[in-house]
């Protein structure tokens, strides 16, 4: 990574929000220690970004898109406006193309950004993350948190400890 990407692509829940599991209300949206820094400071150096989300909930008939629209809108109030969302609504047994690991959710903001992926890097705190990343052809890093398994941190090939460290480490 000798110079900064073009994009990069955040994961929601556990990296940019606490993970609420299912969360269709914005009241309950915290921002991740950092976030709101490391954004200014991407806007700041001209680095698009977006955001990939899976949200099973709403195949699982546990949210409806609006509650997840109104859960975004209230993680940009708090960051500000992203150059994309992408989400994939579908329940895991649905096998689309879009749920990370796979590589559509990636491989679509790319192209909303009008990014090639392998100018682009996807942050993100579980192992589905990193694969989507690779999928695509995206570079990666892996920010673990309590719900990261120890597999999934042994096998990412970049890691960093905070949100911040992982911004700094692809600038």
């Amino acid at each position: 990574m000798d110079e900064p990407f073009d994009a990069v692509l955040f994961d929601r829940d556990g990296t940019l929000i606490r993970d609420v599991p299912y969360n269709g209300d914005p009241a309950r949206v915290t921002l991740m220690p950092g976030a709101r820094g490391v954004l200014r400071d991407l806007r700041a150096r001209g680095v698009r970004t977006g955001v990939v989300s899976n949200q099973s909930g709403i195949g699982r008939g546990l949210l409806t898109a609006a509650q997840v629209g109104a859960v975004n809108a209230r993680v940009e109030e708090l960051l500000g406006r992203f150059g994309t969302w992408q989400i994939c609504p579908h329940h895991p047994a649905d096998g689309c193309a879009c749920r990370k690991p796979a590589p559509g959710l990636v491989l679509a903001a790319c192209e909303a950004l009008d990014v090639r992926p392998a100018r682009a890097v996807v942050v993100g705190d579980i192992g589905a993350d990193v694969l989507a990343a690779e999928a695509a052809g995206a570079w990666s890093v892996l920010v673990p948190t309590a719900v990261t398994r120890q597999d999934e941190v042994e096998r990412a090939p970049r890691t960093a400890p905070t949100l911040r460290a992982a911004i700094e480490m692809i600038l």
